[in-house]
């Protein structure tokens, strides 16, 4: 600022005193600042360029300095005269505060401008990181799991919206693209481990449970056997007995313990035919178990062949999209370009005037796509 446009006057030496007792002595040099601040506003300096919003600073600092010499000379004065520092001290306040929302009000639409910056740079920076943040989990995901939060960020759109963060947003996005394919393949290769040793564990309960088994009807045609043999012995034991008692009475228990030895090997017949049932109806389930594991692994080994295929025709498809959309643009500014010269123009200007209003740098001047 020039110094015909410096705004920190103060009033004479000879005169302050005056000036500073008076009740709104002061409104002479307020006006000059007043003047000063509405000759500033007629023309508002433009807020997109750095020159502008040094202007506005500018400003409210030459308030400011108007603000500080105000004040100064009261407080020489008040120390001087004692007998008015009431006087001096309301004039000094309703001058600063005055002053105070003068400054205020010229750098409110810097103060604005500021801060809706800072947002727009919050909300691109909060974009970033909620990318990162899909890379990210407390607990081990699975890989189901990891392979739906693959496609959700494949599905996320990098256009112009982003504006000068595009580069980092789209670093943010292939790096964790690549943290979550890489942990993808990680979960998928442990639940395939864990696939197995479930089905080996269940290999295993199989045979445990059969061999169970087995003991269980050795030990029953054993028991069988032996309760045979004992029964035979005792049988053998009462013929002796009768033989020498009564031969009568012999045949007649002979006969008894021939009907009892077919009814042990008819029992001891039984027991093996449920032991064979038993063997088998284990097999049936041991192989019944084993094809519906291999079933189970088929269908998740086909699964991930056809998401692996739809995610790599999606990212084609959108590729093919970007390719369409970027030649449809360069024929339109062509078109442009074209009529651009037919109207006069050089080439190199159409080119610079196609680029301005493609950029959106020409207000309310667009190009249809």
């Amino acid at each position: 600022m020039s110094a015909q446009t410096e705004l920190a006057v103060v009033p004479p030496q000879e005169t302050a005193l005056t000036v500073y007792s008076t009740p709104n002595g002061l409104d002479p040099w307020l006006d000059q600042v007043r003047a000063k601040v509405d000759e500033f506003k007629k023309v508002l300096p433009d807020l997109k360029t750095r020159k502008g919003r040094e202007a506005y600073a500018s400003m409210a600092h030459q308030i400011a300095k108007s603000k500080t010499a105000l004040e100064a000379v009261g407080k020489e004065i008040s120390a001087k005269q004692k007998e008015i520092p009431k006087l001096i001290d309301a004039e000094r306040k309703r001058v600063w505060d005055t002053l105070e929302a003068w400054q205020k009000e010229v750098r409110k639409p810097l103060d604005d401008w500021q801060d809706a910056e800072d947002a727009r740079v919050d909300k691109h920076n909060d974009g970033i990181e909620a990318i990162k943040a899909l890379a990210k989990f407390e607990e081990l995901p699975t890989a189901a799991h990891v392979a739906q939060v693959i496609a959700d960020l494949e599905l996320l759109a990098l256009d112009d919206s982003w504006e000068e963060f595009l580069p980092e947003a789209a670093q943010a996005k292939d790096q964790a693209l690549i943290t979550l394919r890489g942990l993808h393949a990680e979960r998928a290769r442990h639940e395939a481990e864990q696939a197995e040793l479930a089905r080996l564990r269940e290999e295993k309960e199989m045979r445990d449970k059969k061999d169970r088994e087995d003991q269980i009807a050795r030990e029953a045609a054993e028991r069988a056997t032996q309760e045979a043999e004992e029964k035979a012995q005792r049988a053998r034991d009462a013929e002796a007995q009768r033989v020498r008692d009564e031969q009568e009475a012999a045949e007649r228990r002979e006969n008894d313990l021939k009907l009892q030895a077919a009814e042990a090997e008819r029992r001891a017949e039984q027991a093996k035919r449920e032991q064979v049932e038993a063997e088998q109806r284990a097999e049936r389930e041991r192989l019944e178990g084993i094809e519906r594991q291999a079933a189970a692994v088929e269908q998740a080994r086909l699964d991930e062949v056809k998401r692996q295929n739809d995610a790599a025709a999606e990212i084609l498809r959108q590729q093919e999209a970007r390719e369409a959309d970027t030649a449809h643009r360069a024929k339109i500014n062509r078109a442009a370009l074209a009529a651009f010269v037919a109207g006069g123009m050089t080439e190199e200007c159409a080119k610079q005037a196609i680029t301005l209003i493609a950029k959106r740098q020409i207000p309310n001047v667009s190009i249809a796509y």
